[in-house]
């Protein structure tokens, strides 16, 4: 499964980011010119945090536009209605009854908090490809556990 796979959401939050950058490596660059026409640049704090700085948001820009330009939208997918896959809400419950929902994505829109898991984390890992009825032993850092599938639908 390819690891570049986003919602078109996902996409355009991606596409603001990469604006946002761009603006503040705009700002970041005239400050290195204004920091050079100061003089002395020998042991100047200041140019060493705006240079390292510039640098890392030059990398974070160029990482953004690979993802963009290599994404597939997994909005677009045709997912199975009783399978859990990338791009689906699943809807589990734990041994002692509890019901969880869980928003498989790719890694850029994984945000726990929000339900929304990558599809590399060891719950994911633990139900891709598993059907709506399956219970599935998961190993997870606080030991197995054992969820049953309730449901599956497309992501919202």
């Amino acid at each position: 499964m390819a690891d570049n796979f986003l919602t078109k959401a996902g996409y355009a939050k991606l596409s603001r980011d990469l604006a946002r950058l761009q603006n503040k490596q705009d700002h970041l660059s005239y400050d290195l010119v204004e920091i050079r026409e100061k003089g002395d640049l020998n042991g100047s704090a200041e140019y060493v945090v705006t240079k390292e700085n510039l640098r890392a948001i030059k990398s974070r820009i160029a990482d953004i536009r690979e993802k963009l330009k290599d994404a597939e939208f997994f909005d677009d997918l045709t997912i199975p209605k009783d399978t859990v896959m990338l791009g689906c809400t699943v809807t589990i419950q734990d041994q002692n009854g509890k019901e969880i929902c869980y928003t498989l994505v790719g890694e850029d829109e994984a945000e726990p908090a929000e339900g929304r898991i990558s599809i590399h984390a060891p719950i994911a890992q633990g139900l891709l490809c598993k059907k709506v009825g399956e219970q599935v032993r998961i190993d997870l850092a606080a030991g197995t556990r054992i969820f049953k599938i309730l449901k599956t639908e497309p992501a919202r």
